[in-house]
């Protein structure tokens, strides 16, 4: 089914990212981890890149078997990196022999300590690459949005402009990255509104789960953790047990209220972790259920 559809019928779309294990015998695990999660009825998966493309043959494989072996409808990431026309047409035709519908098109970060120069081929924006996308066949594309602007942005407004470009072009959803304070979301949302966007933006939640995981995180985009989390955080940032509780607590209460301000889904940043997720979808089952 094609994600622009899934959202058109339905008041919460429930979905679950999972990122390729970089070691081959942990990809077991992770399919064990798809298990339990399935559990929670999830609307679609979506399976990730790893920097630089480096993990996109387990992308496709991974994407497969959560489409044809598990029932789930899936999302698979593609990204400007080292693709070229010639390779991402490949994909595409295995993908739609795989019955996957659903892209996520994204610039994507190249490896650390490289020249970015020389890992962008065809594409050097994800509108570029959404265009060819949706001029091979009718798939359902969705974007990425930064609540907090993208890190390469000149502006805010101008971050704005270029996510405009990726709608003009095809994207049919806007999947947002991490963020802490909703009313970074609600101003984005306002804002692109304004600009003439229409598609539903839905919120991408980061459940804290570890301390040092979220410092490297947060240092590398514009999200900012407010104040009062933080504080909680780095008190017991030794404390795994607490830091997790605190993170849990925080995604219900963030998610509450998204959910109570009619957004049309969250999107859940899982980390391969289903535990914690079924505690934060199980709090939330008064509202989204």
């Amino acid at each position: 089914m094609f994600l622009k559809d899934i959202y058109k019928n339905k008041k919460y779309v429930i979905s679950f990212e999972v990122f390729p294990p970089k070691k081959d015998y942990e990809v077991d695990t992770l399919y064990e981890t798809i298990k339990e999660l399935k559990v929670l009825n999830p609307d679609f998966v979506s399976v990730t890149y790893g920097a630089g493309g480096g993990t996109r043959d387990k992308t496709v494989e991974i994407s497969s078997k959560i489409k044809n072996e598990f029932n789930i409808e899936v999302m698979a990431h593609f990204t400007c990196i080292n693709s070229d026309k010639d390779f991402i047409s490949k994909v595409l035709n295995y993908l739609e022999n795989n019955n996957i519908n659903n892209i996520l098109a994204l610039r994507g970060d190249p490896p650390v300590n490289s020249d970015n120069n020389d890992y962008y081929g065809d594409f050097k924006y994800a509108y570029e690459l959404v265009d060819f996308i949706k001029n091979k066949k009718n798939w359902s594309i969705a974007v990425a949005g930064y609540p907090t602007g993208h890190p390469d942005a000149v502006s805010f407004d101008d971050d704005i402009n270029y996510l405009k470009l990726k709608v003009d072009n095809g994207a049919d959803i806007i999947i947002t990255q991490l963020f802490f304070d909703n009313n970074e979301f609600y101003k984005f949302s306002n804002l692109a509104l304004k600009k003439g966007i229409n598609k539903p933006i839905i919120p991408g939640i980061f459940p804290i789960l570890n301390f040092k995981t979220i410092k490297k995180i947060t240092s590398l985009s514009n999200a900012k953790i407010p104040k009062n989390l933080l504080d909680k955080l780095e008190k017991y940032q030794d404390k795994n047990e607490e830091v997790e509780k605190i993170g849990i607590e925080y995604a219900v209460k963030q998610s509450e209220d998204l959910l109570k301000n009619n957004v049309n889904g969250l999107h859940f940043y899982t980390m391969n972790k289903s535990v914690q997720i079924k505690n934060i979808i199980n709090n939330l089952k008064h509202i989204i259920y």
